[in-house]
């Protein structure tokens, strides 16, 4: 048991006041919030890696004093009281829940904090959708740190609804609001030396504000120039070595456990090998993952178990990411803010209670704070589309194949051969795992782009959604293009929404926040998207992660073969390449084809 002590020197056990129920009393008789409290438990001090009973005494939403009492055993009862959780690259709008309502599911996993790059809805609606989430946020007591995204669109190879220039991000970053410049995904820009890319950079040095880097596979003289530039982060690491020579060479990592990319199995050695320097974050994560398993909470259970020391673990979740950033977040240091959780035990890590800026946010289970509609806000031109935009003529029965990966962002690249149907078309073949992979513009009337896909394994039906990262336009997967085009023409007309549909049923999340969140209560959405999840396996989806894994088949800066609306992108060349394979074919057939492509040009014209 920990306890009240008030300032008329009652000393009462917290519970029997309701856990968490901070008061002080009044004249009048009456309770008010306090602004001078003390709170007891065992004190986990991270930085002397010591556990002893003791109180934190908070005065005007700030750690004025840590009082050691005795020392105390992690094996102990609780509470255990330890800094908040900091979630250290995460993209709020990923969630599909809108900020507000995402600090109200997190703060009961302890997390105090998340540094956000906003480049969602940045692709999605320019300065505006910034804009937008930076205000939203605003109302609630969760500190989310946002940055301006140098990347908007990812690449030239796909459309986006706003373009972020030089001078968008010189003016964002003037901005009281804006911490960082955001995850650099044209990496090749900048080891390139391309003067824009470079010159975005010189942009966040000019303000003081850090970098953050996104540099899958990156290496040797590549990463020094990367490096050397002013990018002092990455969170995309895959392996051991690729972190390591990173951390060596000066940069931040942060170890990645999100709903589609999971590397924590892989990298959690660097955590007790690099205790200063590991990052723990989760970059995107779903609705349903976060109902059901939690957020960097879940993080430090798995480091645990896979045998992390663990303060090593808690420094990665806190400290190391304050001390990186040097944004206004507590780690239990007299001086601090009050930002800090209760912990049941060391063992089970159940949030008990968390604070931020010395107010109680998270208690008995539940936020303090309630619910609150956000305002809507979207991005979406076109009206349904024909199911002849989504056909592919056979001018090859040779087609280039994308190799998606279970619980990878990167992917494999395959020729495959597919045989035409009756009218000369190309289509799905659910027996070879390769199914067709469309991806709409959704921000003006355009030609489809149409590939193939292996890894999903659907027997039947579809998969559509308009969380098609970076751009955000539709892309959708299935078996029959009929299902295909049902399930594109949903998300349309609700102009935004997370789609499945087969064996004469459709389910649908509708996303009317610009595409990419809905309106609706954490735990809605979470069952709602969780149904999804099921329905696609039904329809014989073999994804751990369906609809976080199709969302980064385009991509187009992860390697090796993604795609866009403007087709399919080879990462490694880093340029637009045919769906249709000509490499097998003969001469003649090559001279036939190249022939009739003329022709049909001509005829348009």
């Amino acid at each position: 048991i920990f306890f009240f002590q008030a300032e008329d020197g009652i000393r009462d056990p917290l519970w029997s006041r309701g856990l968490g129920d901070v008061y002080k009393r009044q004249t009048q008789s009456t309770w008010d919030i306090m602004n001078d409290f003390k709170v007891e438990g065992k004190i986990v001090d991270i930085d002397n890696e010591i556990i002893y009973k003791g109180q934190v005494h908070v005065v005007d939403g700030k750690i004025a004093e840590i009082i050691r009492m005795e020392q105390a055993l992690a094996s102990e009862e609780g509470p255990f009281i330890m800094p908040g959780f900091i979630d250290g690259h995460f993209h709020v709008e990923d969630t599909s829940i809108a900020p507000y309502e995402f600090s109200r599911l997190v703060v009961g996993h302890g997390t105090v904090a998340a540094i956000c790059d906003p480049h969602e809805i940045a692709n999605v609606m320019g300065i505006e959708g910034v804009e937008y989430i930076i205000e939203t946020s605003k109302a609630s007591p969760m500190k989310f740190f946002y940055g301006a995204s140098p990347c908007v669109p990812a690449t030239h190879f796909e459309t986006s609804g706003a373009i972020l220039g030089l001078k968008e991000i010189q003016t964002l970053l003037k901005s009281p609001d804006i911490y960082f410049v955001g995850e650099f995904m044209d990496f090749p820009s900048v080891v390139n030396g391309d003067p824009i890319a470079l010159a975005k950079i010189q942009a966040a040095k000019d303000c003081n504000k850090p970098v953050d880097g996104h540099c899958p596979g990156l290496t040797g003289s590549d990463l020094d120039k990367y490096i050397a530039a002013g990018v002092s982060s990455d969170h995309e690491c895959s392996t051991l070595a690729e972190a390591e020579e990173k951390i060596k060479k000066g940069m931040g990592v942060l170890v990645r456990e999100g709903s589609a990319a999971l590397n924590l199995a892989a990298l959690y050695p660097i955590i007790d090998k690099y205790p200063q320097e590991a990052m723990l974050c989760t970059d995107d994560t779903h609705p349903d993952d976060l109902n059901n398993r939690g957020h960097i909470d879940y993080m430090v259970k798995l480091a645990i178990g896979y045998g992390c020391n663990i303060f090593n673990v808690l420094r990665a979740a806190s400290i190391n990411i304050v001390k990186h950033y040097k944004f206004p977040i507590g780690c239990m240091r007299v001086g601090d803010p009050a930002d800090f959780i209760l912990m049941n035990s060391l063992k089970e890590l159940k949030v008990v209670q968390t604070y931020i800026n010395g107010k109680l946010v998270f208690d008995n289970g539940k936020p303090t704070f309630p619910f609150m509609q956000p305002k809507i806000v979207n991005n979406f031109g076109i009206g349904p589309i024909k199911i002849e935009d989504i056909e592919v003529p056979a001018k090859s029965e040779t087609v280039k194949v994308i190799g998606a990966i279970d619980k990878q962002l990167l992917t494999d690249k395959f020729l495959e051969k597919l045989k035409p149907n009756a009218r000369n078309l190309l289509e799905s073949d659910p027996q070879k795992d390769v199914l067709k992979l469309v991806v709409v513009n959704r921000y003006f009337k355009a030609d489809p782009s149409v590939s193939f896909i292996r890894g999903f394994g659907l027997k039947s039906g579809a998969m559509a959604m308009s969380i098609a990262h970076d751009a955000h336009n539709i892309i959708s997967v299935g078996v029959s293009d009929e299902d295909i085009l049902k399930a594109i023409n949903m998300v349309i007309n609700a102009k935004g929404g997370i789609v499945a549909v087969g064996n004469g049923k459709d389910l649908i999340l509708p996303l009317p926040i610009a595409g990419l969140m809905s309106d609706l209560p954490a735990e809605i959405v979470g069952k709602k998207y969780g149904d999804l999840e099921s329905f696609a396996k039904d329809l014989g989806c073999k994804m751990n992660t369906p609809f976080p894994t199709l969302s980064f088949m385009a991509l187009t800066c992860i390697p090796s073969l993604k795609i866009s609306d403007k087709g399919l992108f080879d990462v490694d060349k880093f340029k637009g390449v045919s769906t249709v394979s000509y490499t097998h074919l003969t001469l003649p057939t090559i001279l036939l084809v190249q022939i009739s492509v003329v022709a049909v040009s001509l005829k348009k014209k």
